[in-house]
Formats: C-alpha cells, structure tokens, sequence
C-alpha cells in the first residue's frame, strides 16, 4: 500500500469520526466508537508504522534519519512520504482524542450543541487553538458547577 493511500486512509477514517462526534447522538456507544474505533485506530497505525520505522522493517520512502532533539533533526523525520504520514495521523489522532474530550466536556457543562461545534470545527483544524478557546469558554461554567456543588 502507497504512503498516499495510508494518508488518505487515515484522513478519510478521522474525518468520519469528527462527523460522528459533530453529528451523531453521544449515547455511550458513539462515544465509544469513536474512541475505539476511531482514535484506537488512529494510535494502533501510528504504533505500526513507528515500530515498523525504528525496526526498519518499513521503509519510509526516503532520506530517513533524523531525531527529535534539534529542529534539523524533526524536519528530517518528516522529509519523507512515510515520515510525513506518521506525523500526520499523530496529529489525527490527538486532535481526534482532545475533540472528543471537549464534546463530553461541554456535554457535561450543558453547553448546546452549536455552541460546541466551532471549537470542536477549530480543533479538527487548528488543534491547540480549538482546545485553548474551549479551556478559556469553559472556565466560568466549570467554577460556576463547582460553587453549586460545594
């Protein structure tokens, strides 16, 4: 199978996933789907390739090399189609995983579900932004759940 058609794959497999969680219920066994069958998924492939890279028992379809401990290093990882690939699917799989904790999250909070949807929009885009507006919107309602509580 091509670097392309991994890409491709797993842009398709997580996309149907952000429907799911945009679109769908979230009775327990969505959620679960989405977890396991969606963010499982993306971590299972990441693990293969990952293990397949270090052991060398997939070739990454380049220069290869690399390491993690200066900018020349990363860049080099991602300078091939299977090192471009592993990257993005982890992206995919965080990203995935941090969405679905911001629909429980503001599910639990009583936020409505348009409400949800542009941080749920900007973390499948832009990941870290996505979470941080969340962890800003979220902040007075979760004080104002713990003042009730208490």
């Amino acid at each position: 199978m091509s670097w392309d058609m991994v890409f491709l794959l797993s842009n398709y497999w997580a996309f149907a996933s952000w429907i799911a969680l945009a679109f769908l219920p979230r009775g327990p066994k969505i959620l679960a789907a989405i977890l396991y069958a969606g963010v499982f998924l993306l971590c299972l492939a990441y693990t293969v390739m990952i293990v397949g890279f270090l052991t060398g028992g997939i070739d990454p379809g380049g220069p290869g090399g690399g390491d993690f401990t200066t900018l020349k290093g990363v860049m080099m990882l991602f300078d091939s189609p299977g090192g471009a690939t592993l990257g993005w699917t982890h992206y995919l799989a965080f990203d995935l995983f941090t969405g679905l904790w911001i629909a429980r999250d503001a599910d639990q909070k009583g936020f409505s579900r348009a409400a949800q949807f542009p941080f749920l929009f900007l973390t499948l885009m832009v990941g870290p932004v996505g979470l941080l507006a969340w962890l800003i919107t979220r902040e007075r309602r979760a004080r104002a759940q713990a003042r009730a509580k208490a």
